[in-house]
């Protein structure tokens, strides 16, 4: 069994970061013994599965999970991979489009909380709160000072929730350019991909550069002890499936759920 340190690609409050400091093919160093990482995410995965299922039972806990990424960058492969296992019960995806008009009549929180995982649960945030200060900041919707002031309310937002029993765990998904021009490519030449290419992603691929620094402000703003964030080297689905599965399950095993008592005097009862 191969060990994976998933603090090295940790967000430390307060410290300096930058997000070149993370290869997004950081996986090629640890390719020869891939099989050995493959075997642990699974071992993880099953570990998953199990908490998961004492989550559920005990209801008195929830786990949020946040999921951030450039346009391919593998959101939806990656909870595919991680979740598509567990008890569909205890488990929810969200993704959040543009703001409906009810939705714009309120704070840019305010139909986040509405889907955030009740007790017992845990929730994906496909897109999410951050959507709110990188796209619509590339895109110059909101100003300077406006974006500045959501990162507070983010952290606010969060700290509210781990203290009311949600332990949140956000992930930077990051691909290279050069990762994000194949795939891009590939959806143009697999005919069962076609369906997934939009020619927005092409005008903002050119936004590169102004994505990355967007990225990079929210995640050293927002990481928290509380609600951490997580820079995953994405290029290699493997390795970056590795990673996540990792982060989660240590993060569960702190949250040790547990069954809940049985009912008084069970010995008493029987099928006839």
């Amino acid at each position: 069994m191969v060990t994976l340190d998933i603090e090295q690609y940790r967000v430390r409050p307060g410290k300096v970061f930058e997000l070149t400091s993370v290869d997004a093919d950081a996986a090629q160093a640890f390719k020869p013994n891939r099989d050995k990482y493959e075997s642990a995410r699974d071992a993880d995965l099953a570990e998953m599965r199990e908490l998961h299922e004492r989550l559920y039972a005990e209801g008195q806990q929830a786990l949020l999970i946040v999921m951030l990424a450039i346009d391919t960058g593998g959101k939806d492969s990656t909870i595919d991979r991680i979740f598509s296992g567990l008890n569909p019960q205890g488990c929810s995806v969200s993704s959040f489009g543009a703001p409906t008009e009810e939705e714009q009549a309120h704070d840019f929180l305010w139909r986040i909380h509405r889907r955030v995982p009740r007790k017992g649960q845990i929730g994906i945030f496909n897109r999410s709160h951050y959507e709110d200060v990188t796209v619509q900041r590339v895109h110059e919707w909101i100003d300077k000072p406006t974006w500045m002031r959501r990162y507070e309310h983010i952290r606010d937002f969060e700290s509210l929730l781990a203290e009311s029993g949600t332990s949140i765990l956000k992930f930077h998904l990051r691909i290279s350019r050069e990762e994000q021009a194949e795939r891009l490519q590939d959806r143009l030449d697999d005919p069962s991909k076609h369906w997934k290419f939009d020619p927005h992603d092409l005008e903002d691929r050119k936004r590169w550069d102004d994505y990355q620094l967007a990225f990079e402000d929210a995640i050293a703003a927002t990481s928290t002890d509380a609600a951490p964030w997580y820079v995953v080297p994405a290029n290699s689905k493997w390795y970056r499936d590795s990673v996540v599965a990792r982060a989660i399950v240590e993060q569960m095993r702190v949250l040790d759920p547990e069954y809940p008592p049985p009912v008084e005097n069970i010995e008493q009862y029987s099928v006839e």
